[in-house]
């Protein structure tokens, strides 16, 4: 697939089947992040992915999280409060849970170099993602609960989770994403 090709193609998937991913394709998904480029060459990245029951536990603590929204979940009404919970309890049926982390700084502008780090290999990963003929979804995730998933993933309190990725083969065949904003540019002479 050509570059250009990737990029028009992803999109974020969000029903997955069950069958697990290969180990040989994960290693080339997490080589491709590996690739990003990063302030001083720091490459701050680590990834912790989670199968079978350390996925299962993160979507319990996900589903759990949706109660701190209580008052938000009541603005958008019930059905979308449940699908909401299905699907963070479920995390789409997506076999694996990928969580990107991040050295824990202090500092303002290191963290954001960090960040902007992270965010570079999470799009390598992305156009991987669909090079490999797979699916996946970079979601948020509530920080409340960060540390119940830092723990159940074994991350280090040295390191921070900067996203999740839910990652599997797509469950239907599933066209491109909604359309982008073309408009995203002023040029100055």
């Amino acid at each position: 697939m050509e570059l250009f090709e990737a990029i028009a193609n992803r999109h974020s998937v969000r029903s997955f089947k069950a069958d697990p991913v290969p180990r040989e394709k994960l290693a080339r998904l997490f080589e491709a992040a590996s690739q990003a480029p990063s302030s001083m060459n720091e490459q701050p990245w680590r990834f912790y992915v989670a199968s079978g029951a350390s996925r299962q536990a993160v979507g319990e603590i996900m589903a759990q999280s949706t109660s701190y929204l209580e008052e938000y979940m009541k603005l958008i009404g019930h059905e979308v409060t449940d699908e909401a919970l299905r699907w963070y309890s479920e995390l789409g049926g997506a076999p694996h849970l990928i969580a990107c982390t991040m050295p824990r700084v202090d500092d303002d502008f290191a963290r954001l170099n960090k960040q902007i780090s992270i965010g570079g290999a999470v799009e390598n990963l992305l156009l991987a993602v669909t090079e490999e003929g797979l699916g996946a979804c970079s979601i948020t995730f509530s920080f409340w609960v960060s540390d119940q998933i830092a723990e159940v993933l074994g991350v280090p309190e040295d390191r921070v989770i900067v996203c999740l990725v839910v990652l599997g083969f797509p469950d239907a065949e599933v066209g491109g994403g909604p359309p982008k904003t073309a408009d995203v540019v002023t040029y100055l002479d």
